[in-house]
């Protein structure tokens, strides 16, 4: 989104240099998994739903999420200079870690936009920008990829009907308990890590407006395709404090996590 991170619709561009085979294989595994309507796939939990706050909930991941996960990480060392081999999520989570480390906010969105273009086939922003201007059917579009093909990413998620610009559509996505914030427990890497650059990469690179809001009394997220996300000074998120019993390193005495800066 996180990450880190990557788009759905670039996710297609990405796998443009995969064979036929191969892919028809993975989305056949994925759809088996999990299908487009159900917003509970991969949750390894008794009641199918994400575990209360404060827990982080249990996930059985495929083959094709693994996949993801580990060309995420292989990128992100590249970066990091570090150990791309990822046993599970935490270990994904651990690699975008090490990608904060060192950088300044500014340094950690242009790191991620170099994971995001590293694992793109080249032109892909252009490419975007002539398959998905910015109108209503292409936040819908986009909207619709991102609830099958990004639950290993950020958990169960479902569509809901926004109102950008005064117009209705089905161009928002509500993450029911984001699993890289709980899993990460870090407001300043959902903030820096995936928040921004995401935005930013949506917005600037391929063309098409982005918004994510973050909740993060409960870890969920709206994204809303299509609508321009807010000046830095006004987003809540940038004025988010610690999560103090989940964060190895929070900062009780700061209003304000250390780790997000304007």
């Amino acid at each position: 989104m996180d990450s880190t991170l990557l788009s759905p619709s670039s996710a297609f561009l990405s796998l443009a240099n995969t064979s036929h085979g191969e892919l028809r294989s993975s989305r056949r595994r994925s759809f088996f998994a999990c299908p487009a309507k159900s917003i509970i796939c991969g949750i390894a939990e008794p009641s199918g739903e994400p575990a209360p706050m404060g827990q982080k909930t249990k996930y059985k991941d495929s083959f094709f999420d693994r996949a993801f996960m580990s060309l995420f990480a292989r990128k992100m060392a590249n970066v990091t200079g570090t150990s791309g081999k990822i046993n599970g999520y935490e270990d994904f989570v651990d690699v975008s870690r090490e990608v904060m480390k060192g950088r300044n906010p500014p340094q950690q969105k242009e790191a991620v936009r170099s994971v995001l273009l590293s694992i793109l086939p080249p032109g892909a922003p252009a490419t975007f920008r002539k398959l998905f201007p910015p109108t209503k059917w292409s936040a819908e579009i986009n909207a619709a990829i991102t609830v099958p093909f990004f639950y290993w990413l950020v958990g169960p998620s479902e569509l809901m009907e926004v109102e950008v610009n005064g117009v209705k559509q089905k161009s928002g996505v509500h993450i029911k308990k984001c699993r890289y914030i709980e899993y990460s427990g870090c407001v300043g890497m959902c903030v820096n890590m995936c928040k921004l650059p995401t935005q930013d990469f949506f917005t600037n690179d391929f063309g098409l407006p982005l918004t994510m809001n973050p909740n993060f009394e409960d870890m969920s997220c709206e994204m809303i395709y299509g609508q321009q996300p807010p000046p830095i000074e006004e987003d809540l998120a940038f004025k988010q404090p610690c999560f103090s019993t989940l964060c190895p390193v929070a900062n009780e005495n700061s209003n304000v996590c250390p780790k997000v800066r304007l």
